[in-house]
């Protein structure tokens, strides 16, 4: 790949993956909810599912999403309704007493959540399949350009929404009582109904 090609693609990634979207919302919900070292589990958890939609891009998805169309509408759903339950659930628990710094919380939990909301979004699925090509030269090798794509583009992803992590962590830090807490917890809880349903109303081909 030439150096000018690379750094337009990584410039693109950049501003793609800084977009506010499902997985930067639950992110965000997640850094505030239980700050931001946590929420760098749902960010791994993230950048993991964003490696399964590379890989299926890679092998060929554009000619299989005509074939799986219905599949992927059914995943749209099932993902947007499983945004929306964990919002549910995360505003219902501002209701409950407090304690950020010794509410426990699992690790894997939070990077499941991330996984499955990333997977189950093939708005970014598809995109990443129209997206990557933009950047290819189908007369060269295809194996060295997505070894050296892939991993480009899993790094920026990991590193720009863990400063998304990084940003909420810090506001959750600076709000001391429990009325502001309970309201930033509902605020994130919002924050991931509002995804949900966008991620539901988003149209496959937009």
């Amino acid at each position: 790949m030439e150096l000018h090609i690379y750094v337009a693609f990584f410039v693109a990634t950049a501003i793609m993956i800084a977009l506010p979207g499902p997985s930067v919302i639950l992110t965000i919900a997640h850094s505030i909810s239980f700050g931001w070292k946590h929420a760098l589990s749902t960010v791994a958890g993230e950048t993991m599912g964003i490696a399964v939609q590379l890989i299926i891009a890679a092998i060929g998805l554009s000619s299989l999403l005509n074939f799986v169309a219905d599949a992927f509408e059914w995943l749209r759903w099932a993902g947007a309704v499983y945004l929306v339950y964990l919002g549910i659930k995360q505003w219902r628990s501002a209701s409950e007493p407090l304690k950020l710094d010794n509410s426990p919380v699992s690790r894997t939990n939070l990077f499941l959540q991330g996984l499955v909301i990333t997977i189950l979004n093939p708005k970014s699925l598809i995109f990443i399949a129209a997206f990557l090509p933009q950047f290819i030269d189908a007369t060269r090798p295809i194996g060295p350009q997505f070894a050296l794509i892939v991993p480009t583009f899993l790094v920026i992803t990991y590193t720009v929404t863990s400063v998304w992590a990084l940003a909420a962590g810090n506001l959750r830090e600076v709000l001391g009582s429990q009325h502001a807490l309970q309201s930033v917890f509902r605020t994130a809880g919002g924050l991931m109904i509002i995804a949900g349903v966008g991620l539901a109303l988003a149209r496959r081909g937009s």
